[in-house]
């Protein structure tokens, strides 16, 4: 039995730089208790953990190899990384100019649909907003990400290999669509990296094309799909994608894990998961109000993060205070008062950590244990917002920063070290980075002048009616005088 574990004031962090040969087999029957290891050492060989000592007294010569790294990280806290279930990387180019947006608006400017009708990005587009995306969660402590990648506009984007000119098509059918995802599979695209051919759709109810979801079934056993993803957004809204329609067209026992579903029955029952967005929903307003009910078979996403926050630390902080603040308001809305906290800090770092491993069918995700990926974010202890912790997961969960993050190892690699970014490729991913978000923000911000928002007696796609919020201010002013304002562009 492995214990998830959080090591924490390590006194040393070895990291060999040999290339022995270093068993890949996943462990089975992990708890997923913490586990807190003061003052203790982890050996990394290659993309793995290889050992971890607990105690006060350092590994012995005999059981560390001779050629290895050392790194003192006394008084430092040592985490596993962070797993994102649930990611719009191609979106990171429309930084900033999303940050009013409802719902309906995301709808009518910036989503997948829209992108692909008024302003489809090209292939070299597609891969450096995706790729600065993943250096800026990187940065975060991310080690992990599900990408629901909906950036399917053509055969050139929607494989996303590294820069090529391919301008991209219209009227991208899902058959067009299914041919490519054989295409990539069969060639084998990502062999010999880290990243796994997962499948996304988003008609699975409330009235699916059966046959659509027969492909899709075959797609996932011929290609061996690591997952499943969809969106689920109920309500008026009316994106189901619910548990319910999995059932009724008899997919669960077919499935790897599913990410994000609601219903918790049947979520427990198929063992398949949910990806809270915390965030986004409160964003969009979509606010998924029962999640907290089913979290022993969830995790934490960032969803649309061109909009808001791309770090799970403040996904995840949010959820927690405001899992707590629901809770709460159930016991005071019956004129009593509250005792005991509904939510702890544990709870909340296993969602953003250990969960997240889990969702993926993947055990050696989000844990410091042997025969775990070498997936480690290592905290200044020092620092002004976090010095003088006890607790270290509190001090993680609730006082720390992306400024914070001291170092990253990816694959038991640096990939961040001394708070900067070490690897090769990301100073030339971000010249061209800034280069590809000023042509697609003023061409959003050109189109965009003609898609407004709807009209009076227009009705959203699931045929509810459309309505306005209450608008608050911040400062007095006259009714005439608007203040809200729009973006500064």
């Amino acid at each position: 039995m492995h214990t998830n574990r959080l090591g924490v004031v390590l006194s040393r962090l070895l990291v060999s730089v040999t290339r022995a040969s270093v068993s890949s087999t996943l462990f089975s029957g992990a708890s997923n208790s913490l586990e807190v290891i003061r003052n203790g050492s982890v050996l990394v060989t290659d993309d793995r953990i290889t050992s971890v000592y607990a105690g006060t007294s350092p590994p012995s010569p005999v059981s560390v190899p001779s050629d290895v790294e050392e790194v003192d990280v006394t008084n430092k806290i040592v985490t596993p990384g962070f797993v994102d279930t649930h990611h719009h990387g191609w979106q990171t180019a429309y930084k900033t100019i999303g940050s009013n947006a409802s719902l309906v608006d995301y709808f009518n400017r910036f989503g997948e649909f829209l992108t692909a009708q008024f302003y489809p990005f090209d292939r070299d587009e597609v891969y450096y907003s995706q790729v600065a995306g993943l250096y800026e969660a990187l940065n975060a402590g991310v080690t992990t990400t599900l990408d629901h990648a909906h950036h399917t506009f053509s055969n050139s984007t929607s494989g996303s290999k590294p820069p090529s000119t391919a301008a991209p098509a219209s009227n991208y059918t899902i058959q067009e669509q299914f041919v490519n995802h054989r295409a990539i599979a069969s060639n084998a695209l990502y062999s010999g990296t880290p990243t796994t051919l997962g499948i996304v759709y988003g008609s699975f109810g409330p009235n699916p094309n059966t046959s659509i979801v027969s492909t899709i079934l075959d797609l996932i056993r011929e290609s061996n799909a690591s997952v499943l993803t969809t969106h689920s957004v109920q309500g008026p809204f009316g994106i189901t994608n619910s548990p319910e329609d999995f059932s009724a067209l008899g997919l669960f026992d077919s499935l790897p894990p599913t990410t994000p579903l609601p219903h918790a029955q049947l979520l427990r029952q198929h063992n398949h998961t949910i990806s809270i967005t915390p965030e986004s929903e409160m964003h969009y307003g979509h606010t998924n109000p029962t999640s907290h009910l089913i979290q022993d078979f969830a995790s934490i996403g960032v969803d649309t993060h061109f909009t808001f926050s791309t770090d799970i630390l403040t996904q995840t902080r949010l959820w927690l205070q405001s899992v707590r603040r629901l809770l709460y308001s159930q016991v005071l809305d019956r004129w009593e008062v509250p005792v005991n906290s509904p939510m702890s800090a544990n709870q909340a770092f296993l969602l953003a950590t250990r969960n997240g491993g889990l969702s993926l069918r993947r055990e050696d995700l989000g844990v410091i244990a042997p025969g775990a990926k070498a997936d480690l974010v290592i905290w200044d202890g020092a620092s002004p917002d976090m010095l003088g912790w006890r607790d270290p997961v509190a001090a993680v969960i609730l006082h720390a920063n992306v400024g914070d993050v001291e170092g990253v190892l990816v694959d038991g690699k640096w990939k961040k070290r001394d708070r900067k970014i070490v690897d090769d490729k990301y100073g030339e991913v971000r010249e061209r980075f800034l280069e590809v978000a000023r042509w697609i923000q003023e061409r959003v911000i050109a189109k965009g002048e003609g898609i407004g928002l709807p009209q009076e007696g227009e009705r959203f796609q699931s045929g509810f009616e459309f309505g306005n919020t209450s608008v608050v201010d911040v400062v007095p002013h006259d009714e005439a005088d608007d203040r809200y304002g729009g973006l500064f562009l």
